[in-house]
């Protein structure tokens, strides 16, 4: 209690302790020992229908979001050293996408040739002719697009380009969409860009292609991450940027898998490798739903 001059109490403001940024307990259940586990699951992995050798997925983001560093990640877990196959631009402050042409990524583990391919490419942007078109996401999902395809910001591809596939097989389509989101980013996200994302995801969803949402910098995003990864899921911020996303793009939660990409590390590290593993899972095991899907269209 404090006094004036005119000899009046005074209250003092009450100190106010800063609210807790984690929950009491995960929000998600997740095992953190499951690394071996889940590396020889997706090692022994293969598509339900005997006539596809290799489950297609397509990688879809905004541009600097960490699209081909996910591809990279992935690659480091099975490789068990950072890699770098997927390009990557480090430029700082180049809102341009790096990746110009359609390319799929095998993945390796050992001498073995994983029965998944990634399919990088060109970042999506807000203006309406920058970035990867909407329809060459779409034709790219059903298997129209040749490997090597150039984006072209100013049309999207056409039946008359020596790149497009008019009739593709079962095996030339994605059974599974994935959207690549940065989570230190996602409450800034151009309404024109979530925009394209709705429309790709009403084109194929009526085509029973299931999507995924990505989402990297998790480091970046959360103070309670940066100094603890295992914090993820009992950090408020995290689930607050898991919802808005949810929220934004329409993508269910239980389709949303919060990741940091190896971006600065020399060495792979445990936790990183199995937060990276949970969503590869979850990406293939959808993926391949998505081909029984696609089976009855």
């Amino acid at each position: 209690m404090g006094v004036t001059k005119m000899g009046v109490s005074k209250s003092l403001p009450e100190y106010q302790p800063k609210p807790n940024p984690e929950l009491d307990k995960p929000w998600r259940k997740f095992v953190w020992g499951q690394k071996e586990a889940l590396k020889k699951k997706l090692e022994n992995f293969s598509p339900s229908d005997p006539n596809v050798n290799d489950i297609k997925i397509l990688v879809a983001g905004q541009v600097g979001a960490g699209k081909s560093s996910f591809i990279n990640s992935i690659d480091s877990v099975f490789q068990g050293r950072i890699s770098s196959r997927a390009l990557v631009n480090t430029a700082d402050g180049d809102s341009r996408s790096f990746t110009q042409k359609i390319k799929g990524f095998t993945i390796r583990s050992g001498r073995k040739t994983l029965p998944f391919v990634f399919k990088d490419i060109m970042g999506l942007e807000a203006a309406a002719l920058t970035g990867s078109q909407t329809d060459d996401i779409i034709n790219a999902v059903f298997g129209h697009v040749k490997d090597g395809y150039k984006f072209n910001q100013e049309q999207a591809l056409t039946y008359k380009d020596q790149h497009y596939t008019s009739d593709p097989t079962l095996s030339d389509q994605a059974f599974c969409l994935v959207y690549v989101i940065d989570a230190d980013t996602v409450q800034f996200t151009d309404d024109k860009l979530i925009d394209k994302l709705k429309i790709i995801r009403k084109r194929i969803s009526d085509q029973g292609i299931p999507q995924v949402v990505v989402m990297t910098k998790v480091d970046k995003a959360c103070p309670l991450v940066n100094k603890d990864l295992r914090k993820i899921y009992t950090s408020k911020k995290i689930k607050e940027k898991m919802e808005l996303c949810s929220t934004k793009i329409g993508v269910p939660l239980t389709n949303i898998f919060p990741v940091k990409n190896y971006h600065e590390e020399i060495d792979t590290e445990d936790d990183i490798d199995v937060l990276i593993l949970k969503a590869l899972e979850q990406i293939v095991q959808i993926a391949d739903d998505g081909l029984l899907d696609r089976e009855s269209y």
